[in-house]
């Protein structure tokens, strides 16, 4: 299992990377900050950084305002 966000469960499979995880998701923002036990993740290996078992991912959504 992946625990995302510290309260969401996602099943592993081999080879599951970080846009796998964000679709199970349903996140959809355009900016997200993405970190995988600890490690930030830069947004153009999304497709293809895999996520190891039992591993805690962090997404933060990045809002702009004023």
């Amino acid at each position: 299992m992946i625990l995302v966000n510290q309260k969401h469960q996602v099943a592993w499979h081999k080879g599951i990377t970080i846009r796998d995880v964000l679709k199970i998701m349903n996140y959809t923002y355009p900016h997200m900050a993405v970190r995988v036990n600890g490690t930030p993740v830069l947004d153009d290996q999304y497709d293809t950084y895999t996520i190891p078992d039992e591993a805690d991912v962090r997404v933060i959504h990045l809002i702009a305002g004023g």
